[in-house]
């Protein structure tokens, strides 16, 4: 792959010989790529990615992937909060409310396959492919809802999901209730636990809870279904089962 080098951020350290795991997706919310550019690579911002992909599929290389750009902030996953030190950062050039308001399929195409890339040079498992959001949930809403997540799953870069069937439910059913967790919400915060996210605070604290579902919602819910409860739960529990099944 090429990559336009010419442009280097100088916001980045060591990674401390931790080992890359994760892939994590952001929109830079500003007015275009050249605005990126100087934003990401101004040393007083304190902001950076490894790759920026402008909308006409440029890919732009701001920091070497073996140092740690400094792109997540304050993050969690799998009871990593060092996210950091074990991920890359790739930024794309979209704002909701700019004119550069749509993923276009130059973009798309170039990410697809940097992030190809990315996992052969580094092993990295389909899971781990990763929103701002998810690691971020309480304070971060990119890359969006509408982000073509499907496009990904569809390439075979993150995992699509399979429906469970009845005995598989049966299954998760009968271990959640033999560890006496009866409502929907308890069963739903283990489950996003398990599968990597923040929950520390979301047991007592409602309105971080509904941040997390939030979060959760808009990545892997359709339009049709994003207001429905049922629908989250169950697309949870499936996510739960498909995560047991290919963590490693």
């Amino acid at each position: 792959m090429k990559y336009i080098t010419k442009y280097k951020s100088p916001n980045y350290n060591l990674r401390n010989n931790s080992k890359i795991q994760l892939i994590i997706i952001h929109y830079t919310a500003l007015k275009n790529t050249l605005d990126a550019i100087s934003y990401l690579c101004n040393r007083e911002k304190k902001v950076s990615s490894h790759y920026l992909i402008s909308q006409n599929g440029t890919i732009y290389n701001l920091v070497k992937d073996k140092f740690r750009a400094w792109h997540a902030g304050q993050s969690f996953w799998h009871e990593i909060i060092d996210i950091n030190s074990v991920s890359i950062g790739i930024e794309l050039d979209y704002n909701p409310r700019g004119k550069n308001n749509k993923y276009s399929l130059k973009m798309i195409y170039s990410l697809k396959k940097l992030i190809l890339k990315l996992q052969k040079n580094y092993k990295i498992n389909k899971n781990n492919v990763l929103a701002h959001s998810d690691i971020a949930p309480f304070r971060k809403k990119d890359p969006g809802k509408y982000f073509p997540w499907q496009s990904l799953s569809s390439s075979k870069l993150i995992l699509n999901h399979r429906k469970l069937k009845k005995r598989e439910i049966k299954i998760m059913e009968n271990w959640f209730h033999s560890h006496n967790l009866k409502s929907k919400k308890q069963k739903a915060i283990l489950a996003l636990s398990l599968i990597g996210y923040d929950t520390r605070e979301v047991y007592k604290n409602d309105k971080l809870y509904n941040k997390l579902i939030s979060a959760y919602r808009n990545r892997y819910l359709n339009s049709n279904d994003i207001n429905n409860n049922k629908s989250i739960y169950n697309t949870l529990i499936k996510h739960l089962f498909n995560f047991l099944l290919t963590k490693n």
